[in-house]
């Protein structure tokens, strides 16, 4: 990646007709080329075939254009599910995830390479952060995936490796233009945003005025327990995080989700239950119960089956709105950063030449 040159997909429609007019070129070639990257997915300036050849030349000469390729790609024999190993212009890889379902194609976005959040079950955080993702790198994500599954995408989750709101400006741009009216389109309510805590950045994106849903990633319902299974536990308490979730629903209107991964003898228990109803119900929130996907380099295994429906009975009898996730593409690696791990490691083993 040259960044010596400006990311030209990371410009919204605005900053793009001002970047064209600086170089003489008129407000309706922005939109022209808008329309291009972010509603025809072209690859490159080279595809633009109404904007004259001489802009094109220009542009491929003074601006970045991310484009990221699948060197991997994993098809699960249960359901579909295609899970996505994405180079990025710079060589890192990112993992994203395409599932199907009766109202619509869903896709999984990683909003960082790796992750220092350091969460004990969690693959993605092994190796530490490498960096952040620029907002058109969150975008061809979804625009890549379009492309290679000849479908549109009605629903988007930024639940894959990293903590998004650890790359908060990037992704409120990624954000905003994924539901542009004059890009994709893709409705605001059907955008979650995943993340492990970040109590600041909580109440600051109550603030952004948008309708997507938030996702809390609990795993346990008291701080001690916490903070044995998630490093963030120990800046941020659970009062401060049930005080910035009801913040945003006050703020937003919208319904936050609980994410609860259960782990075999760790969390799974009947008074973690109870602790976490208590917990949900004054939110008025729905509650995603989660079998732990086994991770070789951690040491929890997966909650059994009528463990897990013991747990979500007791949610119920609270009156708590639990579901249990449906397992997509569990023959495939599962997990968040397990097919880039693997990638990197065969990588490190013969010299960086493994064929896919």
């Amino acid at each position: 990646m040259n960044m010596e040159k400006k990311d030209i997909k990371s410009l919204t429609l605005p900053q793009l007709e001002e970047e064209l007019a600086a170089r003489g070129e008129k407000k309706f070639r922005a939109a022209q080329m808008y329309d291009w990257m972010h509603v025809k997915l072209a690859r490159g300036f080279e595809e633009m075939t109404n904007l004259p050849g001489s802009l094109r030349e220009r542009c491929k000469k003074e601006y970045f254009y991310t484009s990221l390729r699948a060197v991997n790609v994993q098809e699960s024999k249960i359901d579909g599910t295609r899970k996505f190993l994405l180079e990025l212009p710079d060589g890192n890889l990112v993992e994203s995830v395409w599932m199907k379902y009766k109202h619509g194609n869903s896709v999984c976005i990683s909003s960082q390479v790796g992750c220092r959040m350091g969460c004990r079950f969690c693959a993605s955080t092994l190796d530490g952060l490498e960096r952040n993702l620029l907002p058109s790198e969150m975008l061809d994500q979804v625009y890549a995936i379009t492309l290679l599954t000849g479908e549109r995408v009605s629903n988007v989750v930024v639940m894959g490796t990293g903590e998004p709101l650890d790359n908060y400006d990037n992704l409120m741009v990624f954000l905003r233009m994924l539901t542009d009216e004059n890009g994709l389109h893709i409705s605001q309510r059907n955008v979650t945003v995943s993340t492990c805590g970040l109590v600041p950045q909580m109440r600051r994106l109550a603030e952004e005025k948008l309708q997507i849903t938030l996702a809390l990633s609990l795993h346990a319902a008291t701080d001690e327990k916490r903070r044995r299974i998630m490093p963030i536990a120990d800046r941020y308490s659970v009062a401060e995080l049930m005080e910035a979730c009801r913040y945003y629903f006050e703020r937003t209107g919208r319904r936050i989700t609980l994410e609860y991964s259960l782990a075999e003898g760790v969390n799974d228990g009947d008074e973690d239950a109870a602790q976490l109803a208590r917990l949900a119900k004054p939110l008025r929130c729905h509650v995603n119960l989660i079998p732990v996907n086994p991770v070789k380099e951690c040491d929890f295994a997966r909650a059994q089956a009528p463990r897990i429906r013991a747990f979500q009975n007791i949610l119920e009898k609270n009156e708590i709105n639990g579901t249990i996730r449906r397992e997509m593409g569990r023959d495939i690696d599962g997990a968040c950063g397990q097919l880039r791990r693997k990638r990197m490691s065969g990588q490190r083993d013969i010299g960086g030449n493994e064929a896919c």
